[in-house]
């Protein structure tokens, strides 16, 4: 009985293991292939056109992996994805924040216009 429970365990390890390898060879899927390489903002473009173009944003993600895959591109900045996005008719919209900087401290612009009471 003893010598049963050893070898389940022993299988056990064993096939947790075969798990890992398996699972350490998988191919990443077409998104996180092309969040792999996004630079700049591209995550945040990503991210806002799936949110407004969820079907079509499956067709360009899988598009841009293939190319990916065929080495045709190696990186994505955030204002080329925007540029291609818009290309296809895509009119993804972005929050878009204005900052400044007051007595060291990033002040967002609306605050800084607004009317101080006296």
């Amino acid at each position: 009985m003893e010598e049963d429970k050893e070898l389940e365990l022993i299988r056990m390890k064993k096939l947790l293991e075969l798990r890992k390898r398996l699972m350490a060879k998988r191919e990443p899927s077409p998104r996180e292939l092309v969040v792999s390489r996004l630079v700049d903002r591209g995550l945040e473009v990503l991210e806002a056109a799936e949110r407004q173009y969820p079907k079509k944003s499956k067709v360009v993600v899988k598009v841009l992996a293939d190319l990916i895959k065929e080495g045709r591109i190696d990186r994505i900045s955030g204002g080329e994805l925007l540029s291609l996005l818009r290309n296809l008719g895509m009119g993804v919209r972005l929050e878009t924040r204005i900052s400044v900087v007051e007595d060291g401290r990033l002040i967002p612009l609306s605050e800084k216009f607004r009317f101080k009471e006296g």
